[in-house]
C-alpha cells in the first residue's frame, strides 16, 4: 500500500533533500524516523530535490508498505516527537498505487526572499543586497520567462535530465516588509534554476542588464551567459500541486 507524507523543513543544517553518502540530508533523517516508528525498511521518494540550505514550507514524499497503517494521526504525532525541530510532518495519508510524489506533480512553486536592509532574524531565510534594485525592471524581465521553454542558461551543467524544457506559469516580484520576494511557478525546475534566474534578474534590477539582454541570455542556452546563483538561504519550496 502506498502512502504520502506532507512535511516542511528548515534546510540550514542539511545538505539538501536527497540522501548523501557523507552528509546529513532531510531524506535520510526522515527515512530513519519512519523506519524506527514503522519497524520496517522504508524508501522515501520526494517531490523534488532541494539544494543544501534551501527550505521547504510544503514538501511531499511517498513510500510503500506491505500492511496498512491503522492510525495515521498517531504516526504523524510520533514522527514529530522524534524528528528534530527543523523538520515537521503535517500529515500522512494513503494514495493510489500509481501516485508518484515527483512525476505526478503538475506544478511547483518557489519563493525567493531578499532583504534590502540588515535584519538579524532574517539571515537564515533571505539574501541581503545593499544596493538599490529596480523592481519594475525586474518584473518586466521576469514576465519574459513565460515566453520561453528552454532554460539551459539557468541550469547546472552535466545534469541527468533528458530535457531542459520547462513551462513557467507565473514569475513576479512583490514588496515585503524587509525587501522583496520573487514567486515562480512551473511544471518542473532544473537544478539551480530558480537561484540562477534570481541572480540574473538581480543584475537587471541593478541596471547591469536590460530586459532585451536578459532575453538574449535565455536564447543563448549557455549557463556562462547568465548571472551568478544567489545564496541558498533565501529559497523556499512553498507548494506542490497534484
Amino acid at each position: 500500500m502506498r502512502y504520502c507524507i506532507k512535511f516542511a523543513y528548515k534546510g540550514t543544517n542539511y545538505h539538501g533533500w536527497q540522501e548523501q553518502p557523507n552528509d546529513v540530508s532531510v531524506q535520510s533523517v526522515l527515512t530513519e524516523a519512519l523506519c524506527r516508528i514503522l519497524r520496517c525498511h522504508v524508501e522515501l521518494t520526494g517531490a523534488g530535490r532541494t539544494d543544501a540550505g534551501v527550505h521547504a514550507k510544503c514538501m511531499f514524499a511517498h513510500f510503500d508498505l506491505e500492511n496498512s497503517i491503522e492510525d495515521l494521526p498517531l504516526i504523524t504525532n510520533k514522527l514529530n516527537s522524534i524528528l528534530p525541530n527543523d523538520i515537521a510532518v503535517d500529515e500522512v495519508f494513503p494514495v493510489a498505487d500509481d501516485f508518484h510524489a515527483r512525476f505526478s506533480a503538475k506544478s511547483r512553486t518557489y519563493n525567493y526572499f531578499v532583504t534590502t536592509k540588515k535584519v538579524p532574524f532574517m539571515t537564515e531565510f533571505a539574501a541581503r543586497f545593499t544596493f538599490p534594485l529596480n523592481m519594475d525592471a525586474m518584473n518586466e524581465a521576469a514576465r519574459k520567462l513565460l515566453d520561453y521553454t528552454d532554460f539551459t542558461s539557468f541550469s547546472k551543467v552535466h545534469t541527468d535530465v533528458k530535457t531542459n524544457n520547462c513551462t513557467i506559469y507565473h514569475a513576479q516580484w512583490e514588496p515585503t516588509e524587509y525587501g522583496m520576494v520573487f514567486t515562480i511557478k512551473a511544471n518542473r525546475f532544473l537544478r539551480n534554476m530558480v537561484r540562477a534566474i534570481v541572480g540574473t534578474l538581480i543584475e537587471v534590477g541593478k541596471g547591469k542588464l536590460t530586459v532585451d539582454q536578459f532575453c538574449d541570455i535565455i536564447e543563448k542556452k549557455d549557463r556562462c551567459a547568465a548571472g551568478m546563483s544567489v545564496p541558498a538561504q533565501g529559497l523556499f519550496l512553498v507548494d506542490v500541486e497534484y
